[in-house]
């Protein structure tokens, strides 16, 4: 997503990630996973690469899944790397979507609270500037009372 500009800064609005729209099964890497015996890596195409915000928001809530017990998630570069098993895999792919799901909304009230801050930051900024303006022009008005008229 393309920068936002909220007042004098430019903040970046953080963009949601989904998995590829298109995906095709035979072109989706599948490998055994070499440190358990019955786990298989699995990696899953993103539509694009996640910023840290959302990996680390999407970290969270997978940890936070009471299905941690039998699967990893890992985001690498543009892709999602599900390590399991092959039992019930169809429940697992709608477990990732669940996972990416709440994490987009989270990123969406987490866009929210820095337009929020950013807004707060501008008004303190145009009140300072105000409050300076106010001080030079009083500065000038006691310089016309001392010194005359220029």
């Amino acid at each position: 997503m393309a920068p936002l500009n909220w007042g004098m800064g430019v903040k970046d609005y953080l963009g949601k990630v989904k998995l590829s729209d298109s995906i095709n099964a035979d072109s989706v890497a599948i490998s055994k996973d070499r440190y358990f015996a019955d786990a298989y890596v699995i990696d899953l195409p993103l539509d694009s690469v996640p910023s840290h915000v959302w990996q680390d928001i999407f970290e969270r809530e997978w940890k936070s899944s009471r299905h941690l017990w039998d699967r990893k998630l890992f985001v690498v570069g543009d892709n999602l790397r599900l390590v399991t098993t092959k039992d019930d895999i169809e429940d697992k792919l709608d477990w990732v979507k669940q996972v990416i799901e709440r994490t987009n909304k989270l990123i969406e009230e987490y866009n929210r609270q820095e337009e929020a801050r950013a807004q707060i930051e501008e008004g303190m900024r145009s009140r300072g500037v105000e409050q300076e303006k106010m001080s030079i022009d009083m500065i000038r008005d006691s310089l016309r009372r001392r010194l005359g008229t220029f």
